[in-house]
């Protein structure tokens, strides 16, 4: 909360600034005169404005460096994350024995592609599709591909639970 109410008091000088400088320049163009001032009040005015500004590029570029940074990190943790979920799927397919063209039908239907697709991309035809995503659910004791993908959400939702568990748990 401290730091939210030191970006908008920020904003709120910068902002000040803002206005007081485009203003200024309005009031020169259309003819408008203010009341004058004294040219040493008008000089802090115009040093206060100034550092305000400076102070917002400032912010924006700390606000700029920390988004850069969590977006890195998540590309990281999802990186980390597609290669456990590799694992796990070539953990899986060692414990049913799974063929290597099996192996390559299983992936394809996790990701979603039809039997078609599938067909299209490895050269084979439909019916050869079929019977293998047949042995690969007979394998994996499943009777479809719902089935088969959430065998693979549990468990990855499993592990999550299980850490964030011990992680709540803990003195």
């Amino acid at each position: 909360m401290p730091r939210l109410s030191f970006v908008v008091v920020v904003f709120v000088i910068q902002a000040f600034c803002a206005v007081f400088f485009v203003s200024d320049i309005v009031f020169s163009v259309i003819g408008i005169r203010a009341r004058p001032i004294s040219w040493q009040t008008r000089e802090f005015l115009e040093i206060g404005a100034a550092l305000g500004l400076i102070l917002g590029v400032g912010l924006g570029w700390l606000a700029f460096r920390r988004t850069l940074a969590r977006s890195h990190r998540a590309e990281r943790q999802l990186r980390v994350a597609s290669g456990a979920f590799m694992e796990l799927l070539e953990e899986s397919f060692d414990d049913w024995g799974l063929t290597p063209a099996e192996r390559d039908v299983a992936l394809f239907s996790i990701k979603g592609l039809s039997v078609a697709d599938i067909a299209e991309l490895r050269g084979t035809s439909e019916g050869t599709v079929k019977a293998q995503t047949n042995a690969i659910y007979r394998k994996a004791g499943v009777s479809g591909r719902p089935q088969l993908l959430s065998i693979f959400i549990e468990d990855l939702m499993g592990d999550t639970l299980v850490e964030g568990e011990s992680k709540t748990s803990a003195p």
